[in-house]
C-alpha cells in the first residue's frame, strides 16, 4: 500500500499535536480529516477562540470535524464516511471504543514518556519534577484502559540539569513527530510489532497525574534539589508559586517562579531572601535556590533585575 492509498484521521488539540500533525503532512501521508475541540469564547472580550490544530489543519485546506459528544451518531457516520486505515491521536480527549475501534489498522497515540511510566495528564512535568534524569515519547495502540495498550516504539532523551518543562516539552514535540511518522510508515507496511506493556514494567510505575494550581505552591522545608526539581517541572506553565510578605508596606503577595539553579550555600536563616548578583536566594531546607525570572502577584514575568528596581529585597519574607 502507498501513502495516498492509506487514510489517516488526525485527533489533536494543542501546539504539541500541531508539530506531529505537521510532520505527517510534510512526510505526505493522506490525512483524510482533523478532529479537534470545538471553538470557544475566550479571555475579557469572549472572542471565539480556534485550537491550535484547527487553524493548522485551515491553513493545509484539511477536512476538520469538531465534535462536542465523540458518541454523537451523526459525529460517528461523519467519521465513519472519512474512511480511514488508522486514527492517530495527540494530546486529544479520551475516546470511547466505538471511535478508537473502528479503523482496521487500529488508534494509536504519542504518549510523551517513556511507558509504562508516567501514564496520565501531566507525564513531561512529573518526569522533571521527580528529578528524573531521561524521559521520552511512546506510541502505542489505544485500548479500553488510559495509556495502556500495546507499545509500537520508544524514543528516549536526557534531561537536562537545569532543563525546565517547557524546554523539555518543545524537545519532545520534536522527536515526537519523528517517532510519529515512524510508527506511522511501520503500520502501513504491515511490520508495526505491539508489545504488552506488562513486558516492559521494572518495579513500581510512576504516575503522571493532572496537576492544579492549589498542588504548586512551593514546600521550603524541603531540600534544595527538590525545590528547583519542582520549579522547573512547572516552569513556564502552571508555574510554581510561593507567598511573600512585605512587612514595611503590610503586604502580602503571591509570586510566581520560574528559572532558578541549586547553590550549595547554607541557609542561615528560614525566612531571609537575599539579593546576590546573579538573582535572588530563597531559603530551602539546607541550602539556597538562587532565582533569576519571577512574577509577583498582578504583574508581568520579570528578570530579578526588573523586580529589585523597584523593590527592597530585605523587606520580603517568605510567608
Amino acid at each position: 500500500m502507498n501513502k495516498q492509498d492509506f487514510r489517516i484521521v488526525f485527533m489533536g488539540t494543542p501546539d504539541f499535536a500541531v508539530r506531529i500533525l505537521d510532520e505527517l503532512i510534510k512526510e505526505a501521508f493522506n490525512v483524510v480529516g482533523v478532529i479537534t475541540a470545538p471553538d470557544k469564547p475566550a479571555g475579557r472580550g469572549q472572542q471565539i477562540n480556534e485550537s491550535a490544530v484547527k487553524k493548522y489543519a485551515v491553513e493545509q485546506g484539511l477536512t476538520i470535524l469538531q465534535p462536542t459528544n465523540l458518541k454523537d451518531e451523526a459525529f460517528i457516520q461523519e467519521l465513519s464516511d472519512l474512511n480511514a486505515d488508522l486514527f492517530v491521536v495527540v494530546a486529544f480527549r479520551m475516546l470511547p471504543e466505538v471511535v478508537w475501534a473502528m479503523p482496521p489498522k487500529g488508534t494509536i497515540n504519542l504518549h510523551a514518556s517513556i511507558l509504562p511510566n508516567y501514564r496520565g495528564a501531566a507525564p513531561i512535568n512529573w518526569a522533571v519534577i521527580n528529578g528524573e534524569a531521561q524521559t521520552g515519547v511512546t506510541t502505542f495502540f489505544i485500548e479500553k484502559e488510559i495509556d495502556t495498550g500495546k507499545v509500537i516504539e520508544r524514543s528516549y532523551v536526557t534531561i537536562g540539569e537545569n532543563e525546565t518543562v517547557g524546554e523539555l516539552h518543545d524537545r519532545l514535540m520534536e522527536l515526537g513527530a519523528k517517532v510519529s511518522a515512524s510508527t506511522v510508515q511501520k503500520i502501513m507496511e504491515g511490520t508495526a510489532i505491539g508489545i504488552d506493556q506488562l513486558e516492559l514494567s521494572q518495579g513500581e510505575l510512576k504516575n503522571a497525574p493532572k496537576i492544579f494550581k492549589p498542588t504548586c505552591e512551593i514546600d521550603w522545608s524541603q531540600p534544595v534539589a527538590i525545590v528547583h526539581n519542582f520549579v522547573r517541572g512547572l516552569s513556564p506553565y502552571p508555574a510554581a508559586w510561593t507567598t511573600l510578605v512585605n512587612e514595611v508596606k503590610n503586604e502580602q503577595k503571591t509570586f510566581k517562579l520560574f528559572k532558578a539553579i541549586k547553590t550549595e550555600q547554607k541557609v542561615t536563616d528560614a525566612t531571609i531572601l537575599k539579593e546576590m548578583k546573579e538573582g535572588i536566594l530563597f531559603p530551602c531546607g539546607d541550602y539556597y535556590l538562587l532565582v533569576s525570572e519571577l512574577q509577583p502577584e498582578g504583574k508581568r514575568r520579570m528578570t530579578f533585575k526588573e523586580f529589585l528596581a523597584g523593590n527592597k529585597i530585605d523587606e520580603w519574607k517568605l510567608g
